[in-house]
């Protein structure tokens, strides 16, 4: 099942809303814990990806849900998310879910309402004769009630995790209490009966008529005077918790009793924590329910959990099925949470996945911050290295193809038969200036950087993907072939021979360049020649009055621009031109370079014969030139062949069990899938969801890493199976 895990930051970024506005949020999951929970969800066998809470939530569930509508399986939002700002917060993302038409975990915004305003929560307990102790709401320090009766406990009355409590028992001290709250919380604050004795937190999780309570757990204070304040819980492993708590079996039922009653008339769902206090006379008071409990490891709710036999991750995968029963009425949860190498791949892939997705993130970073400008040799043979050391620690061995214009070409194989059951095929050198490299860095969902997107993103996935096989004991089964060239940006010119070599000795290729926006594997993708045209004077036209060439020149570019300006099945784009006169002269000589896609052979013989018309068109009045074109074609157009098709099917049935979308994509930039022989099955686009290649702007998704990577896995697997 497809589940989008909804944090939020404990900061407000300015891009993750129109304005900065109202109370803002002080709860929060840590990073850590919010991965800890998404790897639980994988081993559960489940897709997760992992999205923020912010005005961009709907967009990134757009693209990541299942269309129910459209026969599709159903996916669910697991939330962890607090809410930002303003008020109500634990309503927000679900009243977006709601709006949305997308199953969610957990209470809905009424539920929510309710018990985050802990004055309406009595009273709804009040109404249903469940006890809770006495209460008055202060709007001001100045107000006053003749039957108040202290000592109290004064706390704001929307706030959780016990921000603001504390217990006072006289009336200077309660107004001074209140002010601080309000001016601190900016809300009414909740005057309620402190209640001396003991403290219980009480677990739920289920629905009507199927509640599961779980072990009563007892917060040992140390009198019975005392309050679990905010920063008690923050310490590590919390207060010192016993549970089960020891009741007697009386008390206990009565207390699961209270807490069923009180589940269903705030209409919660799914799971919840109940705080109560008992008196010394042993009478039972709900201070409050949380509909948010916290998932933490220190937590009561885990605590309880624990004692009844959860494991974490069978608890949190617990949580997604009661709700998953409650949407759809039975189950479709199919794997146990426990993970062992007996699993499915796809599920053992992205569980090792998950839980490496940071030092993914770092090997990409440095790839990244590495200036591999295609020119840039030494550079470029030190990425090869340190890729080359990764690879052999995998088992993989070495073959160097040294280089002398560009970087070093690298074969690497993880066995000793002539035959690969697989070639990865991929490039070190990135496509921009010299001195243009844009550094690696987070923007929301997105990681941003040169060459993420064409190349580094790939090899990062690449790595992941071949760790998760070895973490799976599937590596050794796959006879796989690693292919590293370094010409890419001069569209393979040197390699193009080596990639014919490697591929005729597998039987399936693979590129590693991004997937398109939505999911493109590339089946198809324009060929590529590269011209250098040089425009001199002639010998008669060097004394002339002219101003040189550069008017011809500006001419002939404008006549390029015009040719490809609206056309699908070709492109030019100019590169460089430069122009020189002779002893400091006016220009007398030019030089012009070209670099032209074109999606069949037959358009790049129309493109071709249109330049040289163009190129050798003399203007009138305009002075004769001498024009020398010179045409190097780099690559060939891939055309889908039936071989491709049947491949990309078996890619599609893997996409599915992994539920992650894919479909045909036709790549303008071309590939060096273009040098692998006919009726050989390639397929290109198997790194991450990116766009923008070659531009300031490029970027990669960033949960596509982990979903790349596993159905990478899952692809290499199979085509040795084959």
């Amino acid at each position: 099942m497809k589940v989008a895990l909804i944090y939020n930051e404990n900061i407000i970024d300015p891009n993750d809303v129109i304005n900065v506005f109202g109370m803002t949020t002080k709860e929060h999951y840590s990073s850590k814990a919010v991965e800890r929970v998404a790897r639980s969800l994988e081993r559960g066998g489940h897709t997760v990806k992992v999205v923020q809470g912010d005005i961009h939530l709907a967009d990134e569930l757009k693209e990541f849900m299942p269309k129910v509508v459209a026969g599709e399986n159903p996916g669910m939002v697991f939330n962890m998310a607090y809410g930002i700002q303003g008020q109500n917060r634990y309503t927000h993302v679900p009243a977006m879910m709601e709006m949305l038409g997308i199953p969610y975990i957990g209470s809905g915004p009424a539920g929510h309402a309710i018990v985050q305003d802990k004055v309406m929560t009595k009273i709804v307990l009040q109404k249903n004769n469940i006890s809770t102790p006495g209460f008055w709401v202060f709007r001001t320090p100045e107000d006053t009630y003749d039957d108040l009766v202290f000592p109290v406990i004064v706390k704001p009355k929307l706030e959780s995790t016990s921000m603001g409590m504390e217990v006072v028992d006289n009336w200077d001290d309660l107004r001074a209490a209140v002010k601080v709250q309000i001016e601190k919380f900016e809300q009414d604050i909740l005057v309620e009966q402190f209640i001396s004795g003991r403290e219980f937190a009480v677990g739920m999780l289920g629905n009507s008529p199927n509640i599961d309570v779980l072990p009563i757990v007892e917060i040992n204070l140390d009198d019975p005077d005392q309050i679990q304040t905010i920063s008690d819980k923050k310490k590590k492993g919390g207060v010192e918790k016993t549970c089960p708590a020891n009741l007697s079996k009386e008390k206990a039922e009565e207390m699961r009793q209270m807490c069923k009653r009180a589940f269903s008339c705030l209409g919660l769902n799914d799971y919840s924590r109940v705080d109560f206090r008992m008196d010394k006379d042993e009478n039972l008071y709900i201070l409050e329910l949380n509909s948010m409990a916290s998932l933490g490891q220190g937590g009561s709710f885990y605590y309880a959990a624990k004692t009844a036999g959860y494991t974490y991750d069978s608890l949190i995968n617990k949580i997604l099925d009661v709700a998953v029963i409650r949407y759809f009425g039975s189950s479709i949860q199919q794997h146990t949470a426990d993970v062992d190498l007996t699993q499915p791949l796809r599920v053992v892939a992205r569980t090792y996945l998950r839980g490496h997705l940071q030092s993914l993130k770092e090997t990409l970073r440095g790839f990244v911050n590495l200036n591999t400008h295609v020119y840039n040799i030494e550079n470029i043979n030190h990425l090869g290295t340190t890729i080359s050391k990764r690879l052999k620690h995998l088992g993989f061995s070495e073959h160097i193809h040294r280089q002398h214009d560009v970087g070093n070409f690298y074969y690497f194989k993880n066995h000793s038969e002539p035959e690969n059951d697989v070639l990865l095929v991929s490039h070190l050198d990135t496509h921009y200036g010299p001195d243009d490299l844009i550094s690696f860095h987070e923007e929301n969902d997105k990681i941003v950087g040169s060459g993420i997107a064409e190349s580094k993103g790939g090899l990062t996935v690449m790595l992941g993907a071949l760790h998760a096989l070895r973490f799976a004991k599937k590596l050794k089964k796959i006879r796989c072939a690693v292919l590293l060239t370094t010409d890419d940006s001069l569209g393979g010119r040197y390699s193009k021979r080596f990639v014919k070599e490697y591929s005729k000795k597998s039987r399936y290729v693979l590129g590693l360049k991004s997937a398109s926006k939505d999911g493109g594997i590339i089946t198809t993708c324009y060929g590529r020649s590269d011209y250098q045209i040089r425009f001199t004077s002639t010998a008669e036209q060097s004394g002339s009055d002219i101003h040189g060439i550069i008017p011809v020149l500006a001419k002939k570019l404008t006549a390029i621009e015009k040719l490809s300006k609206d056309e699908k099945d070709y492109r030019l784009r100019t590169t460089s031109v430069i122009s020189k006169g002779s002893h400091g002269q006016t220009p007398n000589f030019a030089t012009l370079t070209l670099i032209c896609s074109y999606k069949t052979t037959k358009f790049g013989e129309l493109l071709d014969t249109k330049i040289q018309t163009i190129m050798k068109k003399r203007e009138t009045g305009s002075p004769k030139l001498d024009v020398s074109i010179n045409k190097i074609q780099t690559r060939p157009p891939v055309i889908e062949e039936s071989s491709d098709t049947q491949f990309y099917e078996l890619v599609e049935d893997l996409a599915k069990k992994h539920e992650i979308k894919i479909k045909k994509h036709s790549q303008l930039i071309s590939s060096d899938i273009s040098n692998v022989p006919s009726k050989l099955p390639a397929l290109d686009g198997f790194g991450p969801v990116g766009h923008n290649y070659r531009s300031t702007k490029e970027y990669i998704v960033h949960d596509s890493i982990v979903e790349r990577a596993a159905l990478l896995s899952s692809v290499l697997f199979k085509c040795a199976e084959k």
